[in-house]
């Protein structure tokens, strides 16, 4: 009996394939502007899902800033990489070729982000990743961020957040202070106030912003050169137990703040790179690390 294969949904592909091309368009996009690192890409091309896994070897390298079809061709002899090749079709060997060359071009070129935003589900430890940073990192400058909410013990003004009521923060609104604000977990605003992340950029230097999703997206659409970093717990149950675990909102506020965590970690693919938060001190490393700064790798993995 011969089997009839069925019948191709020519119009659903055809939408398939302009998805996948815009979506390869836009992992360009990032690396050209300089929100996503090409080591980034690189690594991310590993999963098959991954827009980038598709992108070919030609596509990305000129993608880069400065690098044009000549200087292509030569990088591509001298790694022993096909132009035919797709990122996520190299072989091991390249792809270390590859990264070891990225690192380099990277070191060589001064090719850092002025602005990068850390962001991630509640309880994941945005806050302590923070503070991590500001105690053993100086020359890191960290956006201090305004809430509605009261400070949590051991909490600062001025250092944590700014803490004001909701008619300052209305008038911040108004009067144009704020690079971005949101509701979060449908209770205290958050913001943050742009004069101070200004004057750093002035002075050319760079700017760790750790907001919500919301805000992150915001401050995306308001500088696509800023560099997106979402904050990953190393499982959910670890999430679970450090929300419940610090104690400082009610089972009421939990749950809520653990049906938000499910919708803020579905979003971590619109994010320029991931770090695992096993640990503190690992997690600031790599923050800093994609900041540009020089971290060894052993505090960084």
């Amino acid at each position: 009996m011969t089997l009839t294969p069925p019948p191709v949904d020519r119009t659903a592909a055809s939408k398939a394939a302009v998805a996948a091309r815009r979506a390869r368009a836009e992992v360009k996009n990032r690396i050209s502007s300089g929100a996503a690192r090409p080591i980034d890409v690189l690594d991310a091309a590993v999963d098959r899902e991954h827009p980038a896994s598709t992108l070919r070897i030609t596509q990305f390298l000129r993608s880069i800033p400065h690098i044009g079809v000549t200087k292509t061709e030569r990088i591509l002899g001298e790694l022993q990489i096909a132009p035919v090749k797709r990122l996520g079709g190299l072989g091991r060997n390249q792809r270390e070729r590859l990264r070891d060359w990225l690192g380099e071009w990277e070191r060589s070129s001064g090719a850092t982000p002025r602005v990068v935003v850390l962001a991630g589900p509640t309880a994941v430890g945005k806050g302590t990743v923070s503070r991590y940073i500001r105690e053993h990192y100086p020359d890191v400058h960290i956006s201090v961020s305004a809430t509605t909410r009261n400070p949590r013990p051991g909490e600062v003004e001025g250092r944590d957040y700014y803490f004001v009521d909701d008619a300052e923060f209305d008038r911040m609104i108004e009067s144009g202070e704020m690079l971005e604000y949101a509701t979060v977990h449908n209770s205290y605003r958050y913001g943050t106030p742009a004069a101070p992340i200004r004057r750093e950029l002035e002075a050319a230097h760079p700017v760790l912003l750790e907001i919500d999703l919301q805000g992150a997206r915001q401050v995306k659409a308001a500088m696509p050169e800023a560099r997106l970093v979402f904050l990953l717990p190393p499982s959910w149950d670890e999430l679970v137990r450090r929300l419940i675990g610090r104690g400082t909102e009610t089972p009421e506020e939990q749950q809520r703040r653990l049906e938000t965590a499910k919708v803020e970690l579905a979003a971590q693919h619109e994010f320029d790179a991931r770090v695992v938060n096993e640990t503190v001190p690992r997690a600031a490393g790599e923050v800093v690390r994609l900041m540009g700064f020089d971290v060894p790798r052993d505090d960084a993995s």
